[in-house]
């Protein structure tokens, strides 16, 4: 009999997709915050746009829960990751973007990583986590936030990928918690378990230090590295103290599938370009044979200049022509 979590997981990484890409251009129209201020999520609460992304975050959220229950949680972090790919075709398709070839061959080989976990990934349900897990996990809230307050001070690509990575484990332990509680007996079972409080808090971490990700460069290089350091911590718990299970004879295959999928995001943090402009930003672009103000993202993609014809790169002021038209780009 499959197991359901297969389903699960599938409508899981779409949601993920959808709410990667709405959130990303929220946080770009919001003004760039330079401190760990929980008022941020407020203020993108203001838009329209990131609360429906917000909403797809919270189906792909229960859905992942739900596939955690069977599956193990190496293959659904890395899962999560693939919403990545669904962004990137979304952002093609609806909002114009053009990505470089090495994004498309690392998008590629991530899509190749998680097909080899799903072929090695054995369903189980999960072991229990002891007291100590319990700890180390309560532990995790100081020391991601903590880190996540001098993080905020960062700016740029370096910001963008140090943030998304301090969400990856708070989003990663998040998902500790979840493995386990998602085989609770009962309603009164679950609502009392405080695994349910821990994954509540991280989670809001991890949804704040991500919106702060956002703002400071890349969607696809926050998201990235937010993937990469939410894979391994996940990983390597669940496989020692979970019960995460690999068929008998494809361990090769799981290795080799997770390194796959961990060189490929790590590989966007490193290739993937700013995406958006903030909505305070401006731009003068040439048009014909005259000079006119272009408002920045606010109202959707519009045709932009870059400094090379491959993929989206640092803005300036150049000719637009056949070109075609950028992705929004962000610029803290």
């Amino acid at each position: 009999m499959v197991s359901s979590g297969w389903c699960f997981l599938a409508a899981m990484i779409v949601a993920y997709g959808f709410a990667n890409l709405l959130q990303s251009v929220a946080a770009a129209r919001t003004t760039v915050h330079h401190t760990f201020d929980p008022g941020l999520l407020l203020r993108l609460a203001g838009h329209r746009t990131y609360l429906i992304g917000l909403t797809c975050q919270v189906v792909g959220f229960v859905l992942a829960f739900l596939a955690r229950r069977d599956l193990p949680l190496f293959l659904v972090q890395a899962s999560v990751a693939a919403g990545l790919g669904v962004t990137a075709v979304l952002g093609v398709l609806v909002l114009k973007w053009r990505l470089p070839a090495a994004e498309v061959v690392l998008l590629v080989l991530l899509f190749a990583g998680i097909t080899a976990l799903v072929l090695s990934a054995q369903p189980a349900p999960s072991r229990q986590l002891g007291t100590a897990g319990l700890v180390g996990l309560a532990v995790a809230v100081f020391a991601i936030a903590g880190s996540g307050f001098f993080a905020a001070r960062l700016h740029g690509a370096l910001g963008s990928v140090v943030l998304g990575s301090l969400a990856g484990m708070a989003f990663s332990a998040a998902a500790v918690a979840a493995r386990p509680l998602a085989s609770a007996g009962s309603v009164e079972a679950f609502v009392r378990d405080p695994l349910l409080y821990l994954l509540i808090v991280h989670s809001v971490i991890g949804q704040l230090l991500l919106g702060l990700a956002m703002q400071r460069g890349s969607t696809t290089a926050a998201v990235a590295a937010m993937d990469a350091a939410g894979a391994v911590p996940a990983a390597i718990v669940g496989l020692l103290l979970l019960n995460d299970k690999i068929w008998p004879g494809r361990e090769w295959l799981a290795g080799l599938g997770f390194l796959v999928t961990l060189a490929a995001v790590v590989g966007l943090t490193r290739y993937a370009e700013p995406q958006h402009h903030h909505a305070s930003a401006r731009q003068k672009a040439i048009v014909g044979a005259g000079m006119v103000p272009v408002q920045a993202a606010s109202t959707g993609p519009r045709s932009e200049t870059a400094t090379s014809t491959g993929g989206v790169t640092s803005t300036g002021v150049g000719s637009i022509g056949v070109a075609g038209r950028r992705r929004p780009i962000t610029r803290s």
